[in-house]
């Protein structure tokens, strides 16, 4: 069963990523860190399945800030 959406944002807020007020057109939500260097966007509803390029950035971003 793939994940939702949902458990992207959480995964992200838990590793203490901040969605940007505004933080996109319609449904994009856009994340930064202050230890990463640029911003993680997300597109879709919170109860829509993931695609996997999604789930490949966000791992790679909370990757990114544990080094």
């Amino acid at each position: 069963m793939p994940r939702k959406l949902r458990e992207l944002i959480q995964d992200l807020t838990a590793a203490g990523f901040q969605i940007l007020s505004g933080g996109g057109k319609g449904s994009h939500r856009k994340f930064v860190h202050k230890n990463y260097s640029g911003a993680v966007t997300l597109s879709g509803k919170e109860g829509e399945d993931v695609k996997h390029y999604q789930e490949k950035q966000v791992k790679k971003a909370i990757e990114a800030i544990k080094q």
